[in-house]
């Protein structure tokens, strides 16, 4: 019955949303389409902005994957992870998603194609790429184009926002499919 009214909600939901906004918008009397247009202009010049600091995001996740960082890591804290539950083989996504959206959706590929869409990693994966956020992607690009200087408590308050979402994911993985 769960899956279900899941499958129904996740087919409906976009088509819902679309329709909900224009006529949020036309009821608000707001030209919708060229306010679609003028923002879709307005992120292209941000785009062009952010190329600087997304390739040096890119150079830097290159450099943390070649050096062997990423393999250290996981056998270190491999048997850390085991007892709360989470395998040691999600590790190098965990510790991908925070840096690269497309890193960890190549890592969560590999998980899938080597285990399956069905097993326990195969979809802890998946629920932990839609619980966490590219959290340093966003502050070296996103703040970046913005010319933000002082940061404060985003770094802390972001990684920990992952942490809360990475064990939510292993938690609510193993509640919905008791594995």
């Amino acid at each position: 019955m769960f899956v279900k009214i899941m499958e129904a909600i996740s087919t409906y939901a976009i088509p819902f949303m679309f329709v909900g906004i224009v006529t949020f918008g036309m009821a608000k009397k707001v030209k919708v389409y060229e306010s679609f247009t003028e923002g879709a202009k307005e992120g292209f010049t941000t785009a062009v902005r952010i190329i600087p600091f997304l390739v040096a995001m890119l150079v830097a996740i290159g450099a943390f994957r070649a050096s062997g960082a990423m393999d250290l890591l996981t056998k270190v804290l491999s048997p850390i992870t085991t007892k709360i539950g989470m395998p040691g083989e999600i590790l190098p996504m965990a510790f991908m998603r925070p840096l690269s959206g497309g890193g960890a959706q190549g890592i969560m590929t590999d998980l899938i194609t080597n285990h399956g869409p069905e097993s326990l990693i195969g979809r802890m994966a998946a629920v932990m790429m839609g619980s966490t956020e590219t959290t340093f992607y966003v502050l070296a690009v996103y703040f970046g184009s913005v010319a933000v200087k002082k940061q404060r408590h985003a770094l802390p308050v972001g990684l920990l926002a992952d942490l809360a979402g990475l064990l939510t994911a292993v938690f609510v993985t193993r509640l919905f499919f008791g594995m």
